[in-house]
């Protein structure tokens, strides 16, 4: 390993040659403690969940669409749980409750950042590695127990949890209340305590190499926009997830060891439990604290990729980059204070509520600042329609649609109306849900030269993001029109209800766009096996990015760099700088290199 002298400013003004012995494969390719290969592992750990959680989603949309239907068809797939042609209701809830567990958690948050942050980090700021290549293994790997106790779950003979992704008590913690209160939420809460550690050692590792590994002149004014948000994003984990971490262990405390943190007056078959003094309440505010940050926690990472391949494919500077940056560190303040917005059918006191309320509607001001500067970076550039330029641009979209539905669920006096409704579900769906997707999908066919030496095919990349963004309105946005109209989520069978019974042929649609999108993803996994070892090869540069990831060899190894470490003298978005002899000059150019370009006030440090 090589020596370093780190400033104060958290700058390297030392770089020597890095020396590594030769690794073994299992030091290499299971234990590593290389950063990429570590984000390799989140990103395929990442897509093996969200196909287990799409499929989910898809059995429960079959019951949904087709309520009186027998599916006998799938009796060799899920056994007991299929009685007499029909889904056991019980089955019904713990799919629901995997599905959100998996996508919220194991997808969204450990397969987006734990890929990007991973990978991005040290290649954007100019570093060798991580701050702690050991704790990098360890996260992973806790992640990856995590993982497989959660998986294991699925097969158990009372089935995997089923209280709803938010285990709300008393129901997650009477094993005696039904078949998946039993083991299968003692896994459930196993699995996400140490998924939080994993979580944990992540965000520290993080949030130390953005402070102390810059490259010399990577001041954090220098930053890609990239950095910016998953750093912010480490941050806010710090803060929340160790709330939900306690929540879990006191479920745990009183599921096996008869305390009373939320439970009180709880009767069973009409006996009454000796558990008293405690509040299910309780629980909904520890859960919510990080519930709610949990939703940026997921996107703003998003945010981050968007802006960069924007910029980049537009062939202009991102707009308003300080604003930019000011309206991360906006929404990562504000997510922390308003997550009693999901309560306000709890009775909770007016007041509070209309605090909440005030705070979760000015959320929309920093998030607005994003979307006019995104739209903004796009209006008369250069755009270049590849695929991870279009997934930028549907998740514009898709954030657009969805957070205009969050303005209503942030009004106390409408949101009472439509809690607890499909409207709730099209609205963190698309704005939590599918425009994170996007920004995942962006990042992928984005940066996969750099992970994988080849490129990914863009027509079949094209094809994915088009049956991709169809299927994501044609599911939402009637689930929208059905949640207004008062329809309710996790019911198993509404058939009983004539008012509902309007909208049988619309829930029937729902569930084949849902269906289709799927099968849909089935394109990205095709183009993503095939192009690791069939794509064509990639050249170092393939995007004309600026940024210092594209100065590393095609395949960088381990250490990054072969030599010294880049110096930076420029920020990361000089795209189509009048005067230039091309359209773009990295972060690495010197301004005395480009002086038919500069400003007045572009010079290069004494």
């Amino acid at each position: 390993m090589a020596t370093t002298d780190i400033t104060p400013s958290g700058v390297h003004p030392v770089h020597e040659e890095h020396e590594h012995h030769e690794q073994s494969f299992i030091e290499k390719y299971i234990f590593s403690q290389d950063h990429k290969t570590i984000a390799k592992q989140y990103l395929l750990t990442g897509i093996f969940w969200a196909f287990i959680g799409s499929f989910l989603s898809v059995l429960f949309r079959l019951q949904l669409g087709w309520p009186e239907a027998t599916f006998t068809f799938l009796e060799p797939i899920l056994g007991g749980w299929i009685e007499n042609g029909k889904l056991n209701p019980e089955f019904y809830l713990a799919l629901v409750t995997m599905h959100g567990t998996i996508m919220v958690f194991f997808v969204l948050t450990a397969g987006l950042s734990g890929t990007f942050s991973n990978f991005l980090i040290p290649l954007q700021i100019g570093a060798r590695d991580m701050a702690s290549g050991f704790m990098n293994m360890l996260s992973y790997w806790i992640f990856f127990l995590s993982s497989v106790i959660m998986f294991w779950s699925l097969f158990i003979d009372t089935g995997p949890a089923a209280g709803g992704w938010t285990v709300y008590p008393p129901l997650s913690v009477l094993p005696e209340a039904i078949q998946g209160s039993a083991a299968g939420m003692s896994l459930w809460l196993i699995s996400m305590a140490l998924f939080i550690v994993s979580t944990l050692l992540g965000g520290i590792n993080y949030i130390t190499t953005v402070f102390n590994l810059r490259t010399k002149g990577m001041s954090m004014s220098k930053l890609p926009l990239t950095i910016w948000a998953f750093f912010l994003t480490a941050i806010v984990g710090l803060l929340s997830f160790p709330v939900l971490f306690s929540a879990a262990i006191l479920l745990i405390f009183d599921r096996s060891f008869g305390t009373s943190f939320f439970l009180s007056d709880i009767y069973i078959a009409g006996q009454a439990l000796t558990n008293t003094g405690g509040s299910p309440i309780l629980f909904q505010h520890l859960f919510w604290f990080l519930g709610h940050p949990e939703v940026y926690i997921v996107i703003m990472p998003a945010f981050g990729i968007t802006s960069e391949v924007i910029a980049t494919n537009a062939r202009k500077p991102i707009f308003g980059y300080r604003a930019m940056i000011g309206s991360l560190m906006g929404i990562s303040v504000l997510s922390i204070v308003v997550w009693a917005h999901h309560m306000f059918v709890s009775g909770m006191n007016p007041f509070l509520g209309s605090v909440f309320m005030f705070l979760t509607l000015i959320i929309a001001v920093p998030s607005a600042v994003k979307v006019f500067n995104w739209l903004a970076t796009l209006w008369r550039g250069n755009i270049r329609f590849t695929a991870a330029m279009l997934f930028a641009i549907g998740f514009v979209s898709i954030f657009i649609s969805g957070g205009l539905t969050g303005i209503v669920l942030g009004n106390s006096s409408l949101d009472i109306q439509v809690h607890d409704t499909y409207f709730v579900v099209a609205h963190f769906h698309m704005v939590m849900g599918a425009a994170a997707f996007f920004g995942m999908f962006c990042g992928v066919y984005h940066w996969f030269p750099k992970m994988f030496g080849r490129m990914m095919d863009e027509k079949l990349g094209f094809l994915h993001f088009w049956l991709t963004f169809l299927s994501v309105y044609l599911v939402f946005l009637p689930m929208h029109y059905i949640g207004i109209a008062g329809f309710p989520r996790r019911y198993y069978n509404w058939t009983g209800f004539e008012a509902f019974n309007t909208f049988t042929d619309l829930n029937t649609f729902i569930s084949i766009a849902a269906i289709l999108g799927f099968f849909a993803q089935f394109v990205f996994l095709f183009n993503f096996l095939y192009s690791i070892w069939r794509g064509r090869r990639a050249t170092p540069n393939p995007w004309h990015s600026n940024t210092l990831e594209w100065t590393t060899p095609v395949k960088p190894g381990h250490g990054n760099w072969p030599g010294e470490l880049p110096v930076v003298y420029r920020w990361p978005y000089d795209y189509s700088k009048p005067g230039a002899a091309e359209d773009y000059i990295p972060q690495t150019v010197p301004f005395s290199e480009t002086m038919s370009s500069n400003l007045p006030h572009d010079r290069d440090p004494d």
